[in-house]
C-alpha cells in the first residue's frame, strides 16, 4: 500500500534528474525553444528550484550537452574483431540512433544553438570528434598515423557529421543506405589517399585482406563495377 508521500532528492539525484529531463526536451526541440518553465513542469518542481542547481539555461544545456557527448563518443566504440567494413557499419547504425533520438538537439548543437560562443560547448563538441578519431584509429590498429590517413579519418568524422545534418533536414535518403554509403566513403577517401602514399597502401591492403566478398566493402567493389562499361566484342576477321 502507497502512501503518496513522494520521496525527497538529493542535490546530486536532483540535478540528474533535470539534466535528463532537459535533454529530452532538447531532443525533440531546439534549445532555443525550451523555457526554464517547461523543464520545471516536466520534472514536477518550481522554475526557482532549477535555478538553485543550475544558475541559468545555459549552465544547463551545457550539463546535458556533457552527457549527450559522452553518449554521443560512446557510440563510436566497438570491439576489434571482424573486418572493418562490418565494424564500421555497425558504428554508423549507432551513430544514427543518436542522431534519430536528438535530431533537433543535434542539429542546434552542431549548427550553433544556445551554447554559441561558450568554450565549455565547443570543447565538448571536439572532444567527441577526437573520440570518434581515436576510435577509427583504434580499428585501423595505428598509434601514430601518417600525416595522410589522419587527414582521411578526420575528413571522414566530419563527413558523418555534415551528412546527419542534411538527413535530418527531410529525411530525402533511406537512413540504411547512408549508413552504408558513409561506410563506402571511408574506403573511398583511403583509396584515394593510398594512391599518393605507400604509408596509405599498405594500411589500405592490410584491412582489405580481411574483407569477405559479402562485405560493405566488397560491396562497393562491385558497385564500381557494375558502372564500368563493358567491353564490346570485337567482329571477327572474315575468312
Amino acid at each position: 500500500m502507497t502512501t503518496g508521500v513522494r520521496r525527497r532528492m538529493g542535490v546530486e539525484e536532483r540535478k540528474q534528474q533535470l539534466i535528463g529531463v532537459a535533454l529530452e526536451l532538447f531532443s525533440h526541440r531546439s534549445p532555443d525553444e525550451v523555457s526554464i518553465d517547461e523543464i520545471a513542469a516536466a520534472a514536477g518542481i518550481s522554475r526557482p528550484l532549477v535555478y538553485h542547481y543550475f544558475p541559468g539555461k545555459q549552465s544547463l544545456y551545457e550539463a546535458a550537452l556533457r552527457r549527450a557527448a559522452d553518449d554521443l563518443a560512446g557510440r563510436f566504440v566497438e570491439p576489434p574483431q571482424g573486418p572493418l567494413g562490418a565494424r564500421l557499419l555497425r558504428v554508423m547504425r549507432r551513430f544514427f540512433d543518436f542522431v534519430d533520438d536528438h535530431g533537433p538537439g543535434f542539429a542546434a548543437l552542431m549548427r550553433g544553438g544556445p551554447a554559441v560562443g561558450s568554450s565549455t560547448a565547443h570543447a565538448m563538441i571536439d572532444e567527441v570528434r577526437q573520440a570518434a578519431y581515436e576510435q577509427v584509429l583504434a580499428h585501423l590498429e595505428v598509434t601514430e598515423p601518417p600525416a595522410r590517413l589522419e587527414l582521411v579519418v578526420r575528413s571522414w568524422v566530419s563527413l558523418a557529421e555534415s551528412t546527419a545534418l542534411l538527413w535530418l533536414d527531410g529525411r530525402r535518403v533511406p537512413r540504411a543506405e547512408l549508413e552504408r554509403q558513409l561506410v563506402h566513403d571511408f574506403a573511398a577517401l583511403a583509396a584515394v589517399s593510398a594512391a599518393y602514399d605507400e604509408e596509405m597502401a599498405a594500411i589500405l591492403v592490410r584491412f582489405l585482406a580481411d574483407e569477405p566478398a559479402d562485405g560493405p566493402f566488397g560491396e562497393l567493389v562491385a558497385r564500381l563495377l557494375a558502372l564500368a562499361p563493358q567491353p564490346q566484342p570485337q567482329p571477327q576477321p572474315q575468312p
